[in-house]
């Protein structure tokens, strides 16, 4: 799944799923992506989520990661193997094995827009 960036959290961003969300609260290695509309609307990531990303966190078993690949910022969930990583795509789909060059960062935190129940 696709992600478009943002920017520096450090910077502030200006995103209506940001609402509430205090930005300079997060650390300098931290940025924001948001997902693009190839995501759909099902599933526990959808198009509009907007996605902060911590570069200096390290890896575990079962987070949402950032990777970079062919110029393009992707999404991916990791299955831990031993000591290596396994990166399976949220929606299903064929996975790959995880080098440190791939991974931009792992996801500290998930934001959606708020719907108005009055809708």
């Amino acid at each position: 799944m696709r992600l478009n960036y943002l920017g520096p959290m450090a910077m502030g961003i200006d995103h209506p799923a940001l609402d509430g969300v205090d930005c300079a609260g997060y650390s300098p290695s931290c940025f924001a992506v948001e997902v693009s509309t190839e995501a759909g609307i099902h599933g526990a990531v959808i198009e509009g989520d907007v996605l902060l990303v911590d570069e200096a966190r390290g890896l575990g078993h079962d987070d949402y990661v950032v990777v970079e690949m062919d110029d393009s910022l992707l999404l991916y969930k990791t299955f831990r193997i031993g000591p290596r990583f396994r990166l399976l795509p949220p929606n299903g789909g064929t996975g790959l094995m995880a080098t440190a060059r791939m991974v931009r960062g792992v996801v500290v935190h998930h934001a959606r827009i708020a719907v108005d129940e009055a809708l």
